[in-house]
């Protein structure tokens, strides 16, 4: 039980904005809770432990496993058909269920006093089972923007002045988790890394703070928004009044803050520019490709504060 609360406080807000990964990662934690109830009989004198760290992670598997079913019901659901959409998910997971446990006792049966037929059994059908969870998230298009997607986009639109559509997005993301993927490490993994969404503004220093101010009456005189660049990390703050149109236009901002920010040139003047020239064609490209611009996925919470730019010593809020 501990571990279920432990694992929402620190993973919660990223359940939502990455559904896709959490929802391979519940199945994967499942079949190793299940491999632990296994092994733990060859073990006696470590058995409490082992079981015990099967039952921390089914518990990580029922918490993500619930949120993402949540996440991914209102992608399905195009016609604000929640409900039903959850019904009959839960029609299919009962039948699915039923069929499961019929093989299971046919197996059972056919096994019955052959260790190695079991075990040999019990680990083909769990690699069968996160195959076929992988395939099934690779095929899974969702249109709504989180942190890579967005990166993957507005760096594809600033080398061809084209957006991809959510399916070509959905086989270009990772499904795993970072660690589990640095073998592939390239330059849209370690943009969207270096933006932090919704800064507390008491985390700054008085040297940051004026330098917020002076950003604030000089670049971002129009904008819900400010950015502040400390040693490559792009840091956005967000005004009280914010939609979600200006959370994303501060995060698509700031993501070509960090793409030119290596290339020692004025970020910000550049990337005014930029923003100005091209934004808006590039919101209207997301929008005509299917992509949902009005519903945000993002895995922090915004921290909205007030700034004012009337002066460089005034007090943000």
């Amino acid at each position: 039980m501990l571990g279920g609360i432990l694992f929402t406080f620190y993973q919660g807000s990223n359940l939502d904005s990455n559904a896709k990964m959490w929802r391979l990662v519940a199945d994967l934690m499942n079949d190793i809770g299940m491999l632990m109830d296994l092994v733990s009989p060859l073990f006696p004198s470590a058995f409490l432990f082992i079981v015990c760290l099967g039952s921390i992670s089914r518990s990580f598997t029922g918490v993500a496993s619930g949120a993402t079913r949540a996440a991914l019901t209102q992608h399905f659901a195009l016609q604000d058909n929640a409900a039903d959409i959850s019904a009959k998910e839960g029609s299919q997971e009962t039948v699915a269920t039923m069929l499961g446990m019929a093989l299971g006792m046919f197996l059972a049966h056919i096994t019955l006093g052959h260790s190695l037929a079991i075990w040999f059994c019990f680990l083909s059908l769990t690699v069968f089972h996160i195959y076929a969870n992988y395939k099934a998230v690779r095929c899974l298009s969702l249109t709504t923007l989180n942190c890579e997607r967005s990166s993957i986009l507005l760096l594809h639109f600033m080398e061809t002045g084209q957006v991809f559509t959510p399916k070509q997005v959905s086989f270009m993301e990772h499904v795993l988790p970072l660690w589990m993927s640095s073998w592939s490490t390239n330059r849209v993994k370690f943009l969207y890394q270096r933006v932090c969404l919704g800064i507390r503004i008491s985390l700054f220093d008085h040297r940051e703070m004026l330098d917020l101010s002076h950003l604030a009456g000089s670049y971002y005189k129009t904008e819900k928004y400010t950015l502040l660049e400390r040693e490559g990390i792009i840091s956005i703050i967000i005004h009280k009044d914010s939609t979600a149109a200006d959370v994303l236009q501060a995060f698509m901002h700031a993501l070509l803050m960090a793409e030119l920010v290596d290339k020692d040139r004025s970020v910000h003047l550049e990337s005014q520019s930029w923003m100005a020239n091209y934004y808006e064609v590039f919101v209207m490209k997301l929008q005509s490709s299917g992509w949902k611009t009005e519903r945000l996925s993002s895995p922090a919470v915004v921290w909205k504060a007030n700034w004012s730019s009337r002066s460089s010593d005034q007090k943000l809020d």
